[in-house]
């Protein structure tokens, strides 16, 4: 078994050797020492040996050289980590600053490793919120917001109450609620009661959550949040599926008259047939002519709570605006950015979603996305074959479509090559759409998903070398006689229309695509006229093919990466008021 690795020296010293405060709970009488270097000689003896004392703890939970010393493990599975992440901790340290440490080591001595899911519940707390608690639980230091972690993508953001911080603080808010260090939670609380009226309105129901479930000990805090949500203009619907019922009974009783109406039966009976992936009771709904699509906002509905494929069917109606703006004056791409789903945002931009539209605060869709994004999520390096983050494909596809508008035929230049045989150009087609599944997983699925390949028949390639894992194969292009039918027509428009989604959405993946599908020692376009020597030939340079271009590819994915987002100027908010010093160089 791997022996989990301790915290990154960066990680420590944003999460526990920053200025901090001891609390005496929700009385907040409070002890500060400084976080700039000083002389153990000059500070008071107390302080120098609390300051000793704490950076000799800060040692035993940071440096590898200490890790022999640590009897229990606590996992990390998060969607923001390509992998789980383990942190050793000791259990007398643990149990001796947190209650609730002390009743788990209690019942389960023999255990060494524990599932942060399992201790933390409903509310998911990542790696970093981990280890900030944790660090504050060793040193008794409260750090500034790490950066990186609590910034978003969007360079003309102070990053003081966007997404990315708004979750940290409310997962480090939950976390310490859970392993019962009120002082923390009572710092973290006030923290977000400071910066409540800069929260978007979207992200203001995280926070209540939050509140919510630590039941009294964030009284204020809920208080606040049901202020704001009242006096806000999330609709009905937002409530329902955002909070707890009494939570929105609350709020509710609270607005009366004012605020956003409540949806009429009509358009309620569109959302319960959409809640069931039901379009087709959507289809019927629509002739009774009580509500249309636009009235009911079922484009909005859909893209905010349902599945992509029910979106798609919506979409496929053809009688709903993509640029149709509900009350809060958001398109449907604006709810999409939100969402946060590449092949949603895709679909809607095929059918005419603009991207220029703004809300009423001045954003479109892609500064939305990006405001959405953590930054170090949108940095992390994934190799090739490996699935892109979500976040950030939706801001490179949001990128390109307001880059250029789409070009029609845009894949006939380069199915040229492939000759003017319908057989060649399917083969042609189903190699480089497995290639892309190989080497862009990711990007291939949204492509494929949009075209609707998997509707059509799948086809063994290369004479049986079969690169995307196709699994239902039923036809060999290979075989001889071979005609071409309807069904064969129809799977070679969806590889083709996938291939045009990738050129258009993902330049630089259809690029490398087609530098190994043009390169002739490859010859994918002529497989089955190769003898077994020239294959296996052709295999390998394949194979030298992919390195030297995945390679490339990393390279100049990095270079424009750093070029396309300059660093921020802004720093971090450190809680407390004191400001963390920018990191990113």
């Amino acid at each position: 078994m791997e022996e989990p690795s301790p915290p990154s020296q960066a990680s420590l010293e944003r999460a526990g050797n920053a200025p901090a405060s001891f609390y005496d709970s929700d009385n907040c009488s409070s002890v500060c020492y400084s976080g700039e270097p000083e002389s153990l000689a000059a500070a008071t003896p107390d302080a120098a040996a609390l300051r000793l004392l704490s950076d000799n703890l800060k040692s035993l939970f940071l440096s590898p050289e200490l890790a022999f010393c640590a009897d229990a493990r606590i996992c990390v599975v998060s969607s923001g980590l390509p992998s789980p992440r383990e942190v050793a901790v000791h259990r007398c340290l643990l149990s001796a600053r947190s209650p609730f440490f002390r009743q788990l080591f209690a019942g389960e001595k023999e255990k060494e490793k524990f599932d942060l899911r399992e201790l933390v519940t409903p509310i998911d707390v990542g790696y970093d919120a981990l280890v900030a608690v944790l660090a504050y639980i060793y040193t008794g230091r409260v750090g500034p917001l790490p950066d990186g972690v609590c910034d978003c993508v969007d360079e003309q953001c102070p990053h003081v109450a966007c997404r990315p911080a708004v979750d940290f603080l409310v997962q480090v808010l939950y976390a310490s609620f859970t392993f019962q260090i009120a002082e923390l939670v009572s710092l973290y609380q006030r923290h977000l009661l400071e910066i409540l009226e800069k929260v978007e309105s979207d992200d203001v129901p995280v926070i209540l959550s939050a509140a919510s479930s630590c039941d009294r000990a964030c009284e204020r805090l809920l208080a606040r949040c049901v202020e704001v949500v009242t006096g806000g203009d999330l609709d009905v619907v937002s409530l329902e599926k955002t909070l707890p019922p009494a939570i929105v009974k609350q709020v509710l009783e609270s607005r009366r008259s004012s605020g956003p109406e409540f949806p009429d039966k009509h358009t309620r009976r569109i959302h319960r047939a959409l809640d069931s992936d039901d379009v087709e009771l959507v289809r019927m709904l629509l002739t009774e002519g009580h509500v249309t699509l636009d009235d009911a906002c079922a484009l909005h509905y859909a893209v905010a709570y349902c599945d992509g494929k029910t979106t798609m069917e919506l979409l496929e109606i053809g009688v709903a605006d993509v640029n149709r703006r509900n009350h809060r004056g958001l398109t449907v791409l604006h709810v999409a950015a939100m969402r946060k789903e590449p092949h949603i945002i895709v679909s809607l931009l095929t059918k005419g979603a603009n991207t220029r539209d703004l809300t009423g605060d001045g954003r479109n869709a892609l500064q939305i996305a990006k405001r959405l994004t953590t930054y170090a999520e949108y940095y992390r390096e994934t190799g090739e074959g490996m699935p892109s983050p979500k976040d950030k494909l939706c801001i490179e596809i949001l990128e390109q479509a307001e880059r250029r508008a789409p070009q029609p035929g845009e894949a006939s230049v380069t199915l040229a090559i492939a000759g003017e045989d319908a057989r060649t150009k399917l083969l042609y087609l189903e190699n480089r759409v497995a290639l892309a599944r190989l080497l862009f997983p990711m990007e291939a699925k949204v492509a494929m998903d949009i075209a609707q390949v998997d509707a059509t028949l799948e086809f063994t390639l290369c004479n049986g070398a079969n690169l995307g894992g196709n699994k239902r194969s039923r036809v060999d292009l290979n075989e001889t006689p071979f005609s071409i039918n309807k069904e064969h027509f129809s799977r070679l428009r969806a590889l083709s229309k996938t291939v045009e989604l990738g050129k258009r959405f993902f330049p630089r993946c259809s690029k490398v695509l087609d530098k190994i599908m043009d390169d002739e020692e490859v010859g994918f376009g002529t497989v089955w006229t190769a003898t077994e020597e020239e294959q296996f030939l052709r295999k390998r340079r394949f194979q030298e093919l992919q390195d030297i271009v995945g390679k490339a590819f990393s390279k100049d994915k990095q270079e424009n990466d750093r070029s396309a987002f300059p660093p921020s100027s802004s720093a971090s908010t450190a809680i407390g008021g004191i400001r963390a010093k920018p990191t990113r160089k």
